[in-house]
């Protein structure tokens, strides 16, 4: 299924894409499909107010491979702000990245130097979701 096919049957759903390289991203779309990886966060700041992209409960988007073709739909059944020392260790695990609390915030800390910055204080958009198809699976 191409982007515009998965658009035409997903009406409303925003595009986004895990992580911030093409390896990363492969190894995060691998964890959802696995079922491991339930949860996700990105610093609040790339989330201005009124963004279409900011994730809402019951929305179904689809999330890309790092070339942008579509790879899967989850839909969102949770959506909370935390600062970044108070995500919990169940979350942290959600993530599906890391057996630990502590390997979360190390990655996490790496993952937001890159990008913008990080402050232990800083605002995560932490958000929960369910996967509801994986559009690589041929029919």
């Amino acid at each position: 299924m191409d982007l515009q096919e998965a658009l035409a049957r997903y009406h409303g759903a925003q595009t986004f894409k895990f992580g911030d390289n093409a390896a990363l991203c492969a190894e995060l779309l691998a964890l959802v499909r696995s079922g491991q990886k339930t949860a996700t966060c990105d610093a609040l700041r790339n989330y201005p107010e009124g963004s279409p992209e900011t994730p809402k409960v019951g929305r179904r988007d689809i999330a890309l491979e790092w070339d942008g073709r579509p790879a899967l739909v989850i839909e969102t059944v949770e959506v909370s702000i935390r600062r970044f020392r108070d995500v919990p260790e169940a979350f942290a695990l959600a993530e599906g990245e890391n057996d630990t609390l502590e390997g979360w915030r190390d990655d996490h800390r790496r993952y937001f130097e890159r990008n913008g910055g990080f402050e232990p204080e800083m605002e995560l958009l932490c958000e929960r979701f369910r996967l509801i198809e994986d559009l690589a699976v041929e029919v």
